[in-house]
């Protein structure tokens, strides 16, 4: 007789690594599984996470509401502020900045959509630049920030924006939310991973406290080793190095020395380009750069030469080979966070890849039998959504004009992936972009970044025509003064949090 379907869940959950990825998984899956799953989460203070100021997506608030998070106090005990978009400076090339913003650009007429209204306007010089027609571009310069305000048919009605947080603060808050709903943790080190002789699944692992701990589904988060799925499992890594060449992070925290920007700001450098993000009590800043063009020495003078204010720690370097795992999922072992592949944070997606891999995790949670067709499907849909973040982040160095170094040389000259390739061409004809089934940048995202890096479509769509010149200059033109007035309404960024969520003290991490 087969299994019940009482007696075939997977009811011992281990969590291998805390850190933002372990206590992510551990609060999600706290929250959707009832008390009678054991989770256990296993972390060594020992082991330093790669814990920095942390930018983030819109996506984001999803995962909050599901835990039932309330927004002013997360914002608060993670010393976060807001986000509407990144800016871009030098990437086009130097003296050149734009602001990717999320959100919608203008406003769509009947199926065509906004920017090939701009693109006809802008061909015949009648047009300003196209952060000048979205809310979040407009705003984010200016220093201004609002939530969605209940306000019919105004831009004021629907913002997007994500956050900015002590990546460290986050893991504590979320350690805390996890705890209170049974997972227990266990501090130590691993020494080593036992596998099952008929069929190489893992069975347990061994602390360095001689303690067994066993369990039916492992879930590792122990970081670029990729303790379980690497390490134990040989799982085996694609690496995408060829396309994205950087392969370091050197990191250092500074004072706040002027409110925080409601947005993320990225600088190119010589061989690769520097992270500022703001935090309510520092500000977090690295350099993501390439070993081969620059060294570590070089790139960590650059960084503490272009610091806002006095820096509050030592600089910390982190090595990374940007790819990912042949298999997210490989036998009773998912790979989630850096453990699952790294990408570098140029447009903040290392948390959301955390957090989609969570939700993939809990729409194709198994049973004790393992199917191998859901396990599949699975790894195919993360393969996807990988590579196509992938190709969004090559599209920010392919598309330059920048020649004045060795490194820009390389990325503006290499070969790229064929659909890429292919989206660049669509656009550049056109200006017309197709998002491929529900991969993570949308037509907003890409528009902005092709137009922002200098890629100019020849034409637009021939619907455009439809509108007499007059009707044309009254759209885009309202659209414009509109988003202005909007924008002069709102508080600035620095007063919002001051009335919402200011941090109370300054918790040390």
């Amino acid at each position: 007789m087969g299994l019940s379907m009482l007696d075939s869940r997977v009811k011992n959950i281990v969590i291998v690594g805390g850190g933002t990825a372990g206590w992510m998984v551990a609060s999600a899956l706290s929250k959707v599984l009832s008390r009678e799953y054991n989770i256990r989460l296993i972390e060594s203070d020992e082991i330093s996470t790669v814990g920095v100021g942390e930018a983030t997506i819109p996506q984001i608030k999803l995962f909050n509401q599901v835990l039932q998070l309330d927004e002013d106090d997360f914002v608060k005990k993670t010393q976060g502020t807001f986000k509407l978009g990144i800016e871009f400076v030098d990437w086009t090339r130097l003296g050149h900045s734009y602001i990717h913003g999320f959100g919608s650009i203008g406003q769509d007429l009947g199926l065509i959509q906004f920017h090939h209204y701009w693109l006809k306007m802008r061909q015949a010089g009648a047009a300003t630049d196209i952060g000048d027609y979205s809310l979040n571009t407009a705003a984010a310069p200016r220093g201004k920030f609002m939530r969605s305000a209940n306000i019919e048919n105004s831009p004021l009605s629907n913002i997007a924006y994500a956050y900015h947080f002590d990546a460290g603060l986050y893991a504590r808050y979320l350690r805390n939310y996890s705890e209170e709903r049974g997972v227990r943790r266990t501090e130590g080190k691993i020494v080593s991973t036992e596998l099952r002789a008929a069929d190489g699944f893992i069975e347990s692992v061994t602390m360095e406290s001689g303690e067994k701990i066993a369990g039916e589904l492992f879930i590792d988060c122990s970081g670029f080793r990729g303790l379980l799925i690497e390490q134990a499992l040989k799982t085996g890594y694609d690496d995408w190095s060829h396309w994205l060449p950087a392969n370091r992070a050197v990191a250092v925290p500074c004072a706040r020395v002027m409110d925080p920007t409601p947005y993320t700001r990225s600088t190119a450098r010589s061989a690769g380009w520097q992270w500022r993000i703001p935090l309510q009590h520092r500000t977090g800043n690295g350099y993501v750069f390439s070993s081969e063009y620059i060294s570590e020495d070089e790139a960590t003078a650059t960084i503490l030469k272009n610091l806002d204010g006095e820096r509050l720690a030592e600089p910390r370097t982190l090595k990374f080979v940007t790819g990912k795992r042949k298999k997210f999922w490989n036998k009773n072992c998912v790979a989630i966070g850096l453990a699952s592949g790294f990408m570098e944070p140029l447009e903040s997606t290392s948390i959301h890849l955390i957090q989609s891999s969570i939700a993939r995790l809990i729409s194709f949670f198994p049973d004790k039998s393992f199917n191998q067709v859901n396990i599949d499907k699975f790894n195919q849909q993360s393969d996807f959504e990988f590579e196509r973040i992938r190709d969004f982040l090559i599209l920010h160095y392919r598309a330059t004009e920048r020649d004045d170094t060795p490194f820009w040389n390389y990325v503006r000259t290499m070969q790229i992936p064929v659909e890429l390739q292919e989206k660049i061409d669509i656009f550049k004809g056109s200006g017309r972009f197709f998002r491929e089934s529900d991969e993570m940048f949308g037509a907003t995202s890409w528009v902005q970044v092709m137009l922002g890096q200098g890629i100019q479509p020849q034409g637009y769509h021939p619907m455009v025509d439809l509108l007499t010149q007059d009707e044309l200059n009254e759209f885009v033109g309202s659209i414009k003064s509109v988003l202005n007035k909007c924008v002069d309404a709102m508080p600035t960024h620095a007063e919002f949090i001051a009335q919402n969520c200011a941090a109370t003290a300054v918790a040390a991490v």
